[in-house]
């Protein structure tokens, strides 16, 4: 059994056994019986996890000598630009309910996306990177566009390097909406997304992974980009759930390991950018949302940092967080991950490298690109809002109440907008009125608050306007 089911079976039954030791509806006999089940159920379950564990080889790297210095060069960092084309469904029952079941300003996604094309046009930067989740669900027509956008940046001498994430690959999500119904749509494909991101990272890449659309670039002398791709879309079946986690195979790590000794021996410096995250952003991520973070994520990112990649650039929260780990031999990694164009606050990183110094600025376009319009602020309110339905669907399945559910879903859903903003400030926290919970409100609220206080601690360094010393 999958960890995630593992412990949401633990809390379903302990749930349970509490929810009615509360209402006075159990024994205490029913219940010492219930307690025992469950220690058995848990133990039968824990080892089948742990039998079936698998983990990869790493060839780290043992050698102390001196990382090569990044040379000075400037470039901006997208991510989740979740592109989707109206023509699609606008509206309608179906539309609506996709709508309100995630935080994506998809109707905007076009526009979000020329107005940071524009910002990054006049930024003039060298290279652009973008960390996956082009597109709403892999649509055919909705990579056309994207890569239709981006020649803008090739066409200004920008070069623009992409890997795809979860949702850009034979997702089985891909649909047209029609009143209250919807339809399928032709999606794309591995060899689709490296043709028509051919001019953006895979026709003049160096070095590609024959096991992944992993590759490696070179935008300027002496600094080797590796695009790393861990995305599950060969998994993926029509009618079923998409894959949402991210892992490699071992073909891919010791094609990484190959790349990473050649750059060490010919002194280029390397960054790595790619959707899943490989540091945990808040305490207790890796809990809750084990599929954002790429599998065995500790051994992963020490695996990197032990061949000098001090610099990897993430998506797939939604988020603004940048978070280092430090390893063996003051080896050290940051995870620099970047929030969704189509998420408020929509930001885009600007960052530049002097004397192996990073300096990270962020700009975000909620509050700018409609003037003169209630955009910015109802964008941040819809994502409190979206999140605050996600959290009382799962709320409902542990029977809260409707009363108590307003109120812990209020929480999480400043948290997360919290979060998502970055440089989260513990103070601005609204309080939560514990007396005004029943006590099986309060009992969930307990199972559950390593999520609020996780999202509220900004884990060092900053997020938004930060230098590093490389």
């Amino acid at each position: 059994m999958p960890m995630y089911k593992l412990v949401n079976s633990y809390l379903n039954i302990f749930s349970f056994i509490f929810y009615n030791l509360a209402m006075k509806q159990i024994n205490t006999k029913v219940l010492i019986a219930a307690l025992i089940l469950t220690i058995i159920f848990i133990g039968a379950a824990a080892t089948g996890c742990s039998s079936k564990k698998t983990t990869l080889i790493y060839d780290f790297n043992t050698e102390t000598a001196p990382a090569p210095a990044y040379p000075n060069v400037t470039f901006a960092v997208i991510t989740d630009t979740h592109i989707y084309d109206a023509s699609l469904g606008s509206s309608g029952q179906a539309f609506e309910d996709m709508m309100i079941s995630d935080r994506k300003l998809l109707l905007d996604s076009i526009d979000l996306l020329d107005f940071a094309i524009d910002n990054i046009l006049a930024a003039q930067v060298d290279f652009v990177l973008i960390s996956g989740d082009l597109t709403k669900d892999s649509e055919v027509i909705n990579h056309n566009i994207m890569s239709a956008k981006l020649r803008r940046l090739k066409d200004a001498n920008i070069a623009v390097f992409v890997v795809p994430g979860n949702h850009d690959v034979t997702n089985p999500d891909a649909e047209r909406f029609i009143g209250d119904k919807t339809e399928p749509v032709p999606v794309v494909s591995i060899e689709d997304f490296a043709e028509i991101y051919g001019d953006f990272g895979y026709n003049n890449a160096i070095m590609r992974d024959t096991d992944s659309l992993s590759y490696v670039a070179e935008p300027v002398e002496g600094l080797w980009v590796l695009a790393l791709e861990a995305c599950r879309h060969r998994e993926n079946e029509i009618g079923k759930k998409a894959y949402v986690s991210g892992k490699i195979s071992q073909e891919t790590a010791d094609w990484i390991a190959s790349v990473l000794r050649q750059a060490n021996s010919q002194n280029k410096a390397v960054m790595a950018f790619m959707h899943h995250g490989v540091v945990e952003h808040w305490k207790g991520q890796s809990k809750l949302h084990s599929d954002y973070l790429i599998n065995d994520f500790y051994n992963f990112g020490k695996f990197l940092a032990s061949w000098n990649v001090r610099l990897v650039f993430t998506g797939h929260y939604h988020a603004q967080d940048i978070t280092r780990a430090d390893f063996d031999n003051g080896k050290f990694i940051y995870d620099v991950q970047t929030g969704s164009l189509v998420t408020a606050p929509c930001p885009i990183r600007f960052l530049s490298i002097d004397h192996n110094i990073l300096d990270i600025r962020t700009r975000t376009l909620v509050d700018k690109i409609y003037p003169g319009t209630d955009f910015a602020a109802n964008a941040q309110a819809f994502v409190k809002r979206t999140v605050m339905l996600e959290a009382a669907s799962t709320l409902r399945k542990y029977k809260v109440s409707e009363k108590d559910i307003a109120i812990i879903a209020d929480a999480v859903g400043d948290a997360f907008a919290a979060h998502y903003s970055g440089d989260e400030n513990p103070a601005l926290r609204p309080p939560i009125n514990k007396s005004r919970l029943s006590l099986w409100g309060r009992f969930i609220l307990s199972q559950q608050q390593y999520v609020l206080d996780g999202l509220w601690i900004d884990l060092p360094p900053e997020d938004n306007d930060v230098i590093l010393q490389l």
